[in-house]
This record gives C-alpha cells, sequence and structure tokens, in this order.
C-alpha cells in the first residue's frame, strides 16, 4: 500500500508542474500583452481588461448570443454533414474496389488541394448570403479531413474479427454493426474533433465573405469601425466556445466509448 502510494504521488507530479508551467506561461503572455499596449493606441492593441470587460458584455448581450447561436449551429450542422459524406466515401471506396480509385486519386486529392478561400469565393458567386452558402463552405472543406481519418480506420480493422463475425452469422448488416463500427468509432471521433476546430476558422472566413448574421459577421462590422476592443473580445469568445463543445461534448464521447 505504501509503495502504490508513493507511485500515485509521482505519477501526479508531472501532470502538476505541468499545470503550474502552463498557467504561468498564460501569465507571462497577458503581463506581455499589457506592457505592449500601454505604448499603442487602443484601436491598434487594446489591453487585456478592455477586452476582458467587453468579453463579458458580449455574453450578457442578447444580440451577440444570437450571432453566437447561429454560428455554432452553423458549425455542428457543418461537421454533422461532412462527417456523413466523408465516411460514405470512405465506405464506398473501401467495399466497391471499382470506385477505390475515383474517390482515392481523384476526388479527395481535388478536395485536400483546393484552396479554402477558393470555396468561400464559389459560394459567394453561386448562392445568396445565409446559411446555406456557410454551410456549403464549411463542408467543401471538411469532407477530406473526414474522408482521410474514416479511410485510415477501415484500413487498420482486423480482418480476422471479420472473418470470426461472419462465422457467427451471415447478416453483413450485424457484423456492421457489432464489429465494423465500433472499431471505427475512435477514427470517427477523431475526425468530429479535427472538423470541429477546422468548422469554427472556416466558418469566420465564409461569414466574412458573406453573411448577414454570425460572429463572422460582428467581426467584420467591428473591422469596420476599427473597434478592435470588440474584434479581439469576439475572437477569444470562439475560443472559450470551442474549448466549451471540445470539453462537454466530444472529450465526454471519446472517454464513454474508449471506456468499451
Amino acid at each position: 500500500m505504501r509503495n502504490s502510494s508513493v507511485s500515485t504521488r509521482g505519477a501526479d507530479a508531472p501532470d502538476w508542474k505541468a499545470r503550474l508551467l502552463g498557467e504561468g506561461l498564460i501569465v507571462a503572455l497577458l503581463a506581455g500583452w499589457w506592457l505592449t499596449a500601454r505604448g499603442l493606441p487602443a484601436f491598434v492593441l487594446p489591453g487585456p481588461l478592455a477586452v476582458g470587460r467587453r468579453l463579458l458584455d458580449l455574453f450578457i448581450d442578447p444580440a451577440f448570443l444570437g450571432h453566437t447561436a447561429i454560428s455554432t449551429l452553423r458549425v455542428v450542422v457543418s461537421v454533422l454533414l461532412a462527417s456523413l459524406i466523408g465516411s460514405a466515401l470512405a465506405f464506398l471506396s473501401h467495399g466497391v474496389p471499382a470506385c477505390a480509385a475515383i474517390v482515392q486519386e481523384r476526388i479527395k486529392p481535388v478536395l485536400n488541394s483546393f484552396p479554402s478561400i477558393g470555396w468561400a469565393i464559389l459560394a459567394a458567386i453561386w448562392f445568396d448570403a445565409g446559411d446555406f452558402s456557410v454551410i456549403f463552405v464549411e463542408v467543401a472543406i471538411l469532407i477530406p479531413f473526414c474522408l482521410v481519418n474514416v479511410s485510415e480506420g477501415l484500413r487498420a480493422i482486423d480482418r480476422e474479427l471479420l472473418e470470426m463475425g461472419r462465422s457467427f452469422t451471415r447478416r453483413a448488416a450485424r457484423v456492421w454493426w457489432r464489429i465494423t463500427l465500433p472499431l471505427l468509432v475512435p477514427y470517427l471521433l477523431s475526425a468530429i474533433r479535427i472538423a470541429y476546430g477546422i468548422g469554427w476558422k472556416i466558418a469566420l472566413v465564409s461569414e466574412l465573405v458573406g453573411a448577414p448574421s454570425g460572429l463572422g459577421y460582428l467581426m467584420l462590422r467591428a473591422q469596420t469601425t476599427a473597434d478592435s476592443v470588440t474584434f479581439l473580445a469576439t475572437c477569444f469568445a470562439i475560443v472559450l466556445l470551442f474549448v466549451a463543445g471540445e470539453r462537454l461534448v466530444i472529450v465526454p464521447l471519446e472517454r464513454r466509448f474508449a471506456a468499451r
């Protein structure tokens, strides 16, 4: 018992030191920001206190909360659609050999290399400004991330496990549900985690190009009025929203399926 308690303390020590180092780094960055902002005009670089007060004001402002809800809904819908389409392409490539070359050597390279701003400009030309154009841009950019992750998961599945499953039942759907899908869950969650983070960045780009609402629209409006305080506060609000979504939804899902 004594040895186990000592080893537990030893395992916790590096984590405690890492957290202390991380918190110290944040304090140092805030101090550097404050010192730098003292010698610059507020429209160039506002201080952390002004940005912090504005950030608090934003989260009690009904208009800001409405823009936040719109951007969040766009990101969530885009991530789900990209996950479905990317997974469907991966299954098509894996299950139909004739389609493998089309998906892996034609569709995936084009989607991977096509510039993000290109999708945003095309959406502005093809569609009216609104939810559909923003979601279109996000889905088009996020599909390859989901496609690559699910394809790797399908390649990593142990063929002997599938053969064992087929020996117990002839129903392909049952083998897929009981064996294939559980083995793919870590890859799917990894794809969702990546797509969720990138989705926020893409949402802002697409909203800046031509959306009448959302956090990107607020940032564009702050930029046109040289309101650097609101601009930076909106950026930090996006960081908080991303961390909240990751910690409250994605991480618990990963822990739940990892425990199975």
